[in-house]
């Protein structure tokens, strides 16, 4: 290593690699795939278990509603798990946040549930990079910094959601509050297998748009009718239309209909956009009133449109982009090369980074294939990334500023 001072040195010597894998060991053995609403509080619990080890105090945050259409057009309320949340130091006069999800996209069902080590340095496993391999790297660089003394003069918040991978619909106003008033906040996704960093992301929004039409026998008097089908897939036509340089617009699914001599009265339109920049939104908007307005018309139905644009996007402002060179200038000095590229993916680095904070969201470890059956964590990651956190937030604390 080079570049460490002698206080650098003993903060990252303090980072327990065995450790840090038998914790995602035991995490990622854990079924806590978003609606497994049993094995999120299972992961709740080991969490909320390990992370009583920083000072402070520790909640379970309960979910905030989050309304779902069904296939039947019917607007209920989704249940979701309590989301962990660890306040230190409040008084403290620099603040950061730090956050991570405990929930994965691999349901109670799913084949993929059991953890593989490989001969080449890596583990497979569900979560283990995405990202209970990042919760691991999150509490043992927060556990070096609470073991040096310049950590007495860092307040922080820690939020470990349940709801990441379904948009943290019920955790974002906990997020919000969390991120108002910091300074910098780091989030644990998995970086790429070469250790490349996510920098701008766009945005997301997620719409479901329930169409009534009207019943009639499709050869006796089909006039009569009004197709909620036709006139869904005329709307997803049309939305598509909308797509540009700057946004991105998929209609994913038509739920509705029914026996082939009725016509069907019901349908729902399920839509994707993803927005580059906050003015394609304001666009998408205006396209989806103009649709909705023009098809309804045109088809004589009545149409319904429920969802939002959960997260906006995340450029990179003058304030992201000190805090990428803090941490790009922290991993040179530990003998790492950090990069960082656009995606058009998105997490909750989005939802901080649109409260003001300046935010690096891909401080997990490295890994990839995530979200499919071939999900791996790079097992030596483990020790690197949370060395390069640690010794990142240490030098926040020291300049009281990114």
């Amino acid at each position: 290593m080079r570049g460490l001072s002698t206080n650098e040195q003993a903060l990252v010597d303090h980072v327990d690699q065995a450790a840090m894998l038998r914790q995602v060991e035991t995490w990622s053995a854990v079924n806590s795939g978003t609606r497994n609403l049993a094995g999120v509080a299972r992961m709740a619990a080991l969490l909320t278990e390990a992370f009583a080890s920083l000072p402070g105090t520790l909640d379970l945050i309960e979910a905030e509603p989050v309304q779902a259409v069904g296939a039947d057009g019917s607007v209920s309320t989704l249940e979701h798990g309590r989301h962990l949340h660890v306040v230190v130091r409040p008084d403290a006069p620099m603040q950061m946040l730090f956050t991570g999800h405990m929930d994965t996209v691999y349901p109670v069902d799913h084949p993929f549930q059991t953890l593989t080590a490989r001969h080449d340095g890596t583990i497979n496993g569900p979560g283990t990079a995405d990202m209970k391999g990042g919760l691991a790297v999150m509490l043992a660089a927060l556990g070096a910094i609470e073991r040096r003394p310049e950590g007495a003069r860092l307040g922080y918040e820690v939020v470990i959601n349940a709801d990441e991978e379904t948009g943290s619909l019920s955790s974002g106003a906990l997020l919000a509050r969390a991120a108002a008033g910091k300074v910098a906040a780091l989030t644990y996704e998995p970086a790429l297998a070469d250790g490349t960093l996510a920098g701008a992301r766009g945005g997301t929004g997620n719409f479901s748009i329930v169409v009534r039409g009207r019943s009639a026998h499709a050869g006796r008097n089909p006039d009569d009718g009004r197709n909620a089908i036709v006139a869904a897939a005329a709307l997803a036509v049309r939305l598509a239309d909308a797509r540009g340089p700057g946004l991105a617009v998929n209609p994913a699914r038509i739920d509705g209909g029914g026996p082939n001599n009725v016509v069907p009265d019901l349908a729902i339109l399920r839509v994707n956009f993803r927005p580059a920049a906050a003015s394609e939104i304001v666009r998408a908007r205006a396209a989806i009133d103009d649709a909705v307005a023009g098809i309804a018309a045109a088809h004589d139905v009545a149409i319904e449109v429920h969802g939002g644009f959960n997260r906006p996007p995340k450029p990179l402002d003058a304030g992201a982009e000190r805090l990428f060179g803090l941490v790009a200038d922290a991993g040179a000095d530990l003998g790492m090369s950090i990069g960082w590229r656009a995606t058009g993916g998105v997490c909750d680095g989005n939802n901080i980074a649109a409260a003001g904070v300046p935010v690096v969201d891909t401080m997990g470890v490295r890994g990839g294939a995530i979200h499919s059956a071939d999900e791996f964590m790079i097992v030596d990651s483990l020790a690197e990334r949370a060395a390069l956190s640690a010794l990142t937030i240490s030098r926040i604390i020291d300049r009281g500023r990114p």
